[in-house]
């Protein structure tokens, strides 16, 4: 049986996610618009560039205005800071009417484990990363990380009631790696991928390594689409 304290953050198994990582509200509520109805949309990340220029009940408010889909913050990277800095995040986030949050706990298990439970505690969904889709990250790379790294981080998260995890969509075969791990540990995981499309990643691809639950992340792939709503509905196909 699955651990953790609240259900999923999207309903389904598998999903787009439309990262919105650019800098206008209008082309936030544009976008959103034209895909809200979208079936196989299931949540839109937004992250600092809206968060931080209009604020994160102002980019709550306007996606609101068009869907009741959930709405993920990522901080890039949340969980990096001093254990008890969780309990201001959390409440800032609940507060704005975000519905779940990625944390990156690069700062290791005590602030990783002191913000899961605060934003557990507001009621929020945690999405807890450890690997990321660019080179350079981990140690093998040339990168500041150990390699066991992300995999201590989602035992961290696990042991906190976290079933909701990150994993590089670029690298299926690490994918494959992390669902292995999950699957040990006796829960039900529900993965998530960012690095799809213009990053290299393919849909089907990660897709399959990742199983039953995952929810893709595409940022470029759609918002600098022509025409933003075919690009979503041609992704969604590929589930």
């Amino acid at each position: 049986m699955a651990r953790g304290f609240r259900m999923s953050t999207i309903k389904a198994d598998k999903s787009i996610i439309p990262a919105c990582d650019f800098d206008s509200i209008e082309e936030f509520e544009e976008l959103v618009k034209e895909t809200a109805k979208i079936k196989g949309i299931g949540a839109y990340k937004v992250g600092f560039e809206l968060g931080l220029k209009y604020g994160l009940p102002k980019v709550v408010e306007t996606a609101r205005k068009h869907t009741d889909k959930p709405i993920i913050y990522d901080h890039q990277k949340a969980g990096t800071d001093v254990p008890f800095t969780g309990e201001k995040f959390a409440k800032v986030c609940k507060e704005a009417g975000i519905n779940a949050v990625i944390l990156f706990p690069q700062a290791g298990p005590e602030t990783e484990a002191e913000w899961i439970k605060a934003c557990q505690k507001e009621g929020l969904g945690v999405i807890v990363g450890g690997e990321m889709t660019h080179p350079g990250y981990l140690e093998n790379e040339g990168g500041f990380l150990r390699d066991d790294a992300p995999l201590k981080m989602y035992e961290v998260a696990i042991n906190n009631g976290v079933t909701e995890f990150v994993v590089p969509g670029n690298k299926p075969e690490k994918i494959l790696k992390y669902r292995k791990f999950f699957d040990s540990k006796g829960i039900d995981a529900v993965l998530y991928s960012p690095g799809l499309v213009a990053q290299g990643g393919s849909i089907s691809d990660s897709g399959k390594a990742a199983g039953k639950k995952w929810h893709a992340i595409v940022g470029r792939g759609i918002y600098e689409a022509k025409n933003k709503k075919k690009a979503a509905e041609e992704l969604c196909s590929q589930l």
